[in-house]
């Protein structure tokens, strides 16, 4: 299986001397030299991308940097027939690796945690006393670890990167994350999630140039055990991180015959389109209720929420579609019971998941 992302050159700021930072005697940043420190605690601030161990996997049309082995496969350590994947885990990794499915960071949808660790692109962290911020360069995207003493929400609305609490356990900053979708793949390689999943990575910055990392990641829905990888943040020096859009300057679709940006050419009869067609009815983010019309023209689906957006569905899936137009969200899964027959659809978007139960036929 292929796997890719729309990355950007990493060298940006160029030549912005990092403030404070040990120097060599020709004046290179010194990696090994002292861990800095704020309000007593070592100092994570700074631009950091994951290091690569000798004799990792090369280049993989990722941009010009080498990935961590975990990014294509977290479970790399377990020899093949010994993962520790529940059948649901299983069927996950089954159904993402089928030739039609395409994963969430080809659709410019963002990578989860941990995997956005991993991305072979830099992060930039931001440490307060209160508050650590993390900024992704790709796709621009931001995480809040509040380390104000505060407790994880009792009933999060699902998101792509949880909610964090952050404390010290010594010189380790140790953070705790849950409240995830289970849009996210946590490798390249297509394992998923559940959003049971809870994640700990522990940061350790032990020189100026490197932090250790221990990420536990535990999922009893798709792991039959916790799940525990070790991997080294690199410092990138005199730099730092710069606007990532995902579609911009997007150009791989005009080299495919017969399809779009937003088509991955996924073929579905019309007599299973023909089952999610109907009407559906959806509670909006103000409370209100809207009526979702979904309806079959030549072999064509397409959805109508009056007010909120209206166009085509592209199938991803013979359950899962893009939809092209503006909206509050970009997909639309339909659900069926055991006995074949739609009883809803989702709509999904960067924000979380939204359920229209089906009420009848179309008008």
């Amino acid at each position: 299986m292929v796997t890719g992302a729309c990355l950007s050159a990493q060298a940006q700021w160029l030549n912005q001397p990092t403030p404070g930072a040990p120097r060599t005697p020709d004046g290179k940043v010194d990696m090994t030299g002292p861990v800095p420190h704020v309000d007593g605690k070592p100092d994570l601030s700074g631009i950091w991308q994951v290091e690569v161990a000798p004799g990792g996997p090369p280049p993989g049309g990722l941009g010009e940097s080498p990935s961590s082995k975990y990014f294509f496969n977290v479970l790399a350590d377990f020899r093949g027939g010994d993962e520790p994947l529940t059948p649901e885990g299983a069927e996950m990794l089954r159904r993402n690796t089928q030739p039609e499915v395409i994963g969430p960071n080809l659709r410019c949808l963002p990578e989860g945690v941990p995997r956005a660790d991993l991305m072979p692109e830099p992060f930039k962290i931001i440490q307060t006393p209160r508050e650590v911020l993390i900024l992704y360069e790709v796709h621009t995207i931001f995480r809040q670890i509040f380390s104000d003493g505060r407790k994880l929400p009792d009933d999060p609305s699902p998101t792509w990167l949880g909610y964090s609490v952050g404390r010290w356990d010594g010189d380790t900053f140790v953070v705790d994350t849950m409240g995830f979708n289970n849009l996210s793949w946590l490798d390249g390689r297509g394992h998923g999630h559940s959003e049971q999943m809870r994640v700990e990575e522990r940061f350790h910055r032990r020189d100026f140039g490197h932090v250790d990392m221990t990420v536990t990641i535990t999922d009893p829905k798709t792991f039959t055990k916790a799940i525990t990888i070790n991997f080294v943040e690199q410092l990138l020096p005199d730099t730092d991180v710069f606007e990532h859009i995902c579609n911009e300057n997007e150009k791989d679709a005009a080299h495919q015959p017969g399809k779009t940006p937003y088509d991955n050419g996924v073929y579905v009869d019309a007599a299973v389109l023909s089952k999610y067609v109907g009407m559906y009815e959806v509670t909006l983010p103000n409370g209100q209720m809207a009526t979702v019309n979904v309806k079959l023209d030549s072999d064509e689906l397409s959805i109508a929420v009056p007010g909120v957006a209206s166009g085509p569905l592209v199938a991803e899936s013979s359950t899962l579609f893009l939809f092209r137009g503006r909206a509050p969200f970009s997909q639309v899964q339909f659900v069926s019971n055991e006995q074949g027959e739609v009883t809803h659809l989702v709509f999904i978007s960067i924000g979380g998941e939204r359920k229209a139960p089906r009420t009848g036929p179309p008008r």
